[in-house]
């Protein structure tokens, strides 16, 4: 099968995959295959009309929808991050007024998406491979990462955390290097320890 019908089958298959592809509009078509042809070539190692390609549509259509290809690079890292913000709703909906079990189901749920992202985390990757290009990209980065630790740690002192600052670093920390050991040993290397080294380190800061 070529990259192209690939991408093509994946994009309507785990994102999208309710809607016919000839009714899915071309801007969601044009997001979710930029999306994954990003995680699996980089930002720079894929270019507009390959993603039009295999998106069905064409370079008119994508540059009507996205005035450049960072733009394009912006709002497919905006749809990861939101991605990122409905775990926090998941864990309040399902351990309303429970931090402590919220704290817990987090450690878990971080532990499965790391099974689900083999590639790794795509605002990290894109901020690796953009460094010192001063890419509009950066801010939102920044940005999300930063929200994503203060909402740990909140969460953290929400449960009774010592430290909760320092807890959540932690936290943050062991999260990153995990993405970073998966990629770099596989599955099966010590990032197959993160949950467990994450409730050690809940465990001590209680």
């Amino acid at each position: 099968m070529s990259r192209t019908s690939s991408a093509k089958k994946s994009e309507t298959s785990s994102e999208i995959s309710a809607v016919p592809e000839d009714r899915i509009p071309p801007r969601e078509r044009i997001v979710s295959t930029a999306s994954e042809l990003f995680r699996e070539h980089g930002i720079r190692g894929i270019g507009v009309d390959a993603i039009a390609d295999a998106a069905s549509t064409n370079k008119m259509t994508l540059y009507r929808h996205f005035g450049s290809k960072d733009e394009l690079v912006c709002e497919t890292l905006r749809r990861a991050s939101e991605k990122a913000d409905a775990i926090w709703r998941d864990l309040e909906a399902a351990h309303p007024g429970d931090p402590g079990a919220q704290l817990d189901a987090w450690v878990e749920m971080r532990a499965q998406c790391l099974n689900g992202e083999p590639a790794g985390c795509d605002l990290a990757n894109a901020a690796i491979e953009l460094k010192g290009e001063g890419h509009p990209a950066h801010e939102m980065i920044e940005r999300h990462k930063a929200e994503q630790r203060d909402r740990l740690a909140a969460l953290c002192s929400a449960a009774g955390a010592r430290e909760p600052q320092l807890l959540a670093d932690t936290l943050t920390l062991l999260l990153e290097g995990a993405r970073v050991s998966r990629q770099a040993m596989g599955a099966a290397s010590c990032c197959g320890h993160f949950a467990k080294a994450c409730r050690a380190a809940i465990a001590s800061f209680t």
